[in-house]
C-alpha cells in the first residue's frame, strides 16, 4: 500500500508538471501611422510547459474552431459572415519558444503560404532597480531597444517562468507588462490558469523556412505586387479563385478578383502601416 501511495504521488507530481500554463494577455496596437485614435485590443494566449511556449490571438483559436466545424459538417453549416469578421485580429503570426535551445520561431502567412524563420536578433535587457505592483504581483522594470522600437517592461518573480509575451524573452522573471516608448503597443498580462495541451494550429498552405532577412523581403514583394506575388506561390493552400477563360489565361486572375484582392491587400496595408517592428 505504501508503494502504491507512493507511485499514486509520483503520478500525480509528473501530470502537474506535464500541465501547460496559459497565461492571457491584452494587446493593445494603434496599427495605422495615419490614424493614431484607431486603437485595436484584442487577447492573445502565451502557453507554457517546461519544454516550450507559444504566443498566438486568441481569435485565432476560434476562427479555427469554427472553420474545422464548417468542415467537419461538409460546408454544410456555411461561414456566418459577422461571426468571422468579429474574429479578426491584427496578431496573425504565431511565436514558438524552445526552452532547451533558447530559440525564437516567428510564423505568419504571405499570401497563401506559411512563412517561419528564426529569431537572430537577441534582446539586451537593461535591468533597473525600479520596483512596484501590478495586480497581485510586485515586478521590477526593465528596457530594452528591439525592432525599431524602446521598450519597458515589468516582469516579475514570483511566478516560476522566464518568459514573455511576442518575443520578449531574457529576463529573470515573466513579463507582466511591456509598452513601447511611443505608446503605440502594449501588452498587459490579465489572467492565468491551466490547460490539459497545448492546441492544435490549423495550417493552409506550404510552411516555408527562411531566414528572417528574406521573409522581409518577401513581404515587401507582396506589398509591391501582391498579384505577382500570389501567381508565384504555385501549389500553394487555401482556396483557389475563379481565373480567366482566355486562351493562354489558364494561369492569370480574373480582372474581377484581381482588382478584389488588389483592393483589399492595399487596405490592409494602409490599416498595417504602424507594425510593432520598424526595422
Amino acid at each position: 500500500m505504501k508503494k502504491l501511495g507512493i507511485l499514486a504521488v509520483a503520478l500525480l507530481a509528473q501530470a502537474t508538471f506535464a500541465q501547460t500554463n496559459r497565461f492571457v494577455y491584452q494587446v493593445t496596437s494603434k496599427p495605422d501611422i495615419n490614424n493614431k485614435s484607431d486603437i485595436k485590443t484584442e487577447n492573445a494566449y502565451l502557453d507554457i510547459s517546461a519544454e516550450r511556449s507559444m504566443f498566438y490571438s486568441e481569435n485565432r483559436i476560434k476562427r479555427d474552431s469554427v472553420m474545422q466545424a464548417n468542415r467537419q459538417s461538409g460546408g454544410a453549416r456555411g461561414f456566418n459572415r459577422d461571426q468571422m469578421e468579429s474574429l479578426r485580429s491584427n496578431i496573425n503570426y504565431t511565436i514558438e519558444k524552445n526552452k532547451k535551445d533558447q530559440k525564437i520561431t516567428y510564423k505568419d502567412r504571405l499570401g497563401r503560404d506559411q512563412y517561419s524563420y528564426e529569431e537572430d536578433r537577441p534582446l539586451n535587457w537593461k535591468i533597473l532597480s525600479e520596483t512596484t505592483k501590478i495586480g497581485d504581483y510586485k515586478v521590477q522594470k526593465a528596457e530594452t531597444e528591439f525592432g525599431g522600437r524602446k521598450w519597458t517592461a515589468w516582469f516579475t518573480t514570483d511566478l516560476p517562468y522566464q518568459d514573455g509575451p511576442y518575443k520578449f524573452s531574457g529576463l529573470p522573471g515573466l513579463v507582466v507588462k511591456a509598452e513601447d516608448s511611443t505608446g503605440d503597443y502594449s501588452f498587459d498580462l490579465m489572467k492565468n490558469y491551466k490547460i490539459a495541451a497545448f492546441p492544435e494550429m490549423t495550417t493552409f498552405g506550404t510552411v516555408m523556412k527562411v531566414k528572417r532577412t528574406d521573409y522581409i523581403k518577401q513581404q515587401e514583394k507582396f506589398k509591391a505586387d501582391p498579384m505577382s506575388f500570389l501567381n508565384s506561390q504555385r501549389g500553394g493552400g487555401g482556396i483557389s479563385p475563379p481565373r480567366s477563360q482566355g486562351g493562354g489565361g489558364g494561369s492569370q486572375f480574373s480582372p474581377e478578383v484581381k482588382k478584389r484582392i488588389e483592393d483589399g491587400v492595399k487596405d490592409e496595408i494602409k490599416k498595417n502601416s504602424n507594425p510593432i517592428e520598424l526595422k
